[in-house]
């Protein structure tokens, strides 16, 4: 009976222990049967809307890593011909480049100018020269058009209208002249005086390029001045000459006058102010210089010439600086 009970419980043992060892080598087969298995991981392909920064991304990624792992980028398989993009290729095309765009039309310059140009503008008078000895400080108005060729380049014609007052001293010389020829009788209180030239004129402009608001720009021209010298009696009298006697003259009315006509030069600069950086109205304030070429005529009240001047300054060259404020267009 003893010896029954022993190896019955031999026998349970060698179980056990077979059990065991049987469920240990399951598990180790199972471990590597796992790490043996195939990997069917689908490969990155990139799609026909892959992110168009990807090819920086790949850039920057493949800078950093080593040369091993740039051997394994050989291996990936060819996608552009499953009808890919490549991840890793130059996206997107380098940009075309345009040369100055062509706004050339009827209205407009190749740069973008406008053709046509106007101006107008107003301000005064400082005569300067032999000028200053007679005149003083006048107004003037000033009004022209042109073509423009660039932003650069502009001609434009010209009406100009100059006015300047007389001097005392030159008033009163020629009240004294006046009732001398009348021989005291005129009856003159007083004389009033002025000189003014209009003139038609042709004006290259040259505008110093800018891109802001504020220009600049300097200015020629030549052309036709007509000069006249007015005086004037402020009260009736009696006026009096060599040719026609003596005859009332009305208040404010002329007694004696001149003209003269000579080509002249002018020349200055100008600055101007845009509304805008895109407009093409602008403010502009100039000074010039002008030259007028008249020809002298000698003093001559004997009445034994076919003319009488009693102001040969009339007929010298001209010089006055005209200042003008006023808008271009």
């Amino acid at each position: 009976m003893l010896n029954q009970r022993s190896l019955f419980g031999l026998a349970c043992r060698t179980a056990a222990f077979s059990f065991v060892f049987a469920g240990m080598a399951s598990l180790t087969q199972a471990q590597s049967a796992t790490s043996a298995a195939p990997s069917f991981e689908r490969p990155l392909v990139a799609s026909a809307y892959a992110n168009p920064f990807a090819s920086d991304l790949a850039k920057t990624s493949s800078s950093s890593s080593s040369s091993s792992s740039s051997n394994s980028d050989d291996a990936l398989p060819d996608t552009t011909a499953l009808g890919h993009f490549d991840l890793f290729a130059k996206q997107p095309p380098p940009r075309r480049r345009y040369g100055r765009p062509n706004y050339a039309d009827s209205n407009t310059n190749k740069d973008g100018s406008p053709k046509w140009v106007g101006m107008v503008g107003g301000g005064f008078n400082l005569p300067v020269g032999g000028t200053h000895n007679y005149a003083t400080t006048g107004w003037r108005f000033q009004g022209g058009a042109g073509r423009n060729f660039s932003k650069v380049t502009a001609v434009l014609l010209q009406f100009d209208y100059d006015h300047m007052g007389m001097q005392g001293r030159t008033l009163n010389n020629q009240l004294a002249l006046y009732n001398a020829l009348c021989g005291g009788s005129c009856g003159f209180n007083g004389l009033g005086g002025n000189v003014h030239d209009w003139s038609f004129t042709v004006d290259p402009t040259f505008t110093i390029p800018s891109e802001g608001t504020m220009g600049a720009y300097v200015v020629t021209g030549v052309g036709y001045y007509h000069k006249v010298t007015t005086f004037t009696t402020p009260t009736v009298g009696q006026y009096c000459d060599i040719y026609y006697g003596c005859y009332q003259v009305a208040a404010d009315q002329p007694v004696d006058w001149y003209t003269s006509n000579a080509l002249g030069l002018n020349a200055g600069f100008g600055i101007t102010w845009k509304f805008s950086k895109f407009s093409n109205e602008k403010l502009f304030a100039e000074a010039k210089y002008v030259w007028t070429d008249n020809s002298p005529r000698p003093f001559d009240v004997s009445g034994n010439t076919p003319y009488f001047n009693a102001f040969p300054q009339e007929a010298a060259r001209t010089t006055w600086i005209p200042v003008t404020f006023g808008i271009r267009f």
